[in-house]
């Protein structure tokens, strides 16, 4: 099994009991998968970009514990630490390649001073999903189209499953 599965599995264990956010990473990292196979993706950029799409959201359980809610900011902030814990049980992934990750998951509610593709993706293929989820209006959906998304294959999704 190779460390994307074994992660999903870690991620699964960690988000027990809350199927929603299972599916939720599950459905980013598909998109996100995709998104990269389109874009062309070195090998190490595009595993980053996995790696990071399933652990994305791992801040949420622990601000919702430590704050008692959550937000994008607090999954930010503690995101990175419960990732590098998680890292911990894989000493094949090296220092910059965690950095990289843990970086992408403390920004990845920051839609300003996008620094990569990994970074694109990850933000388009995360609001794939949340659009979907959260029941977006169509005209907030189309807005956010114009301001974020660059990759013509995250468009063409978000056009298709929405109709736009």
């Amino acid at each position: 099994m190779g460390i994307k599965e074994q992660l999903i599995l870690k991620m699964t264990e960690f988000e027990r009991g809350y199927p929603k956010r299972i599916q939720h990473f599950l459905k980013v990292y598909e998109f996100a998968h995709i998104i990269a196979s389109d874009e062309g993706l070195d090998d190490r950029t595009r595993e980053i970009l996995e790696v990071t799409a399933i652990v994305h959201d791992i801040g949420i359980k622990p601000s919702k514990l430590k704050y008692g809610y959550c937000d994008g900011k607090t999954q930010e902030i503690e995101g990175p630490l419960h990732a590098r814990e998680m890292f911990k049980d894989f000493p094949e992934l090296d220092e910059a390649f965690i950095e990289r990750v843990c970086y992408l998951i403390a920004h990845h509610h920051s839609y300003d001073n996008v620094d990569g593709i990994d970074y694109r993706i990850l933000i388009e293929a995360d609001f794939l999903v949340n659009s979907f989820e959260d029941k977006m209006e169509k005209d907030a959906i189309i807005s956010v189209r114009e301001k974020i998304f660059r990759t013509p294959m995250a468009i063409r999704l978000l056009n298709t499953m929405f109709d736009l």
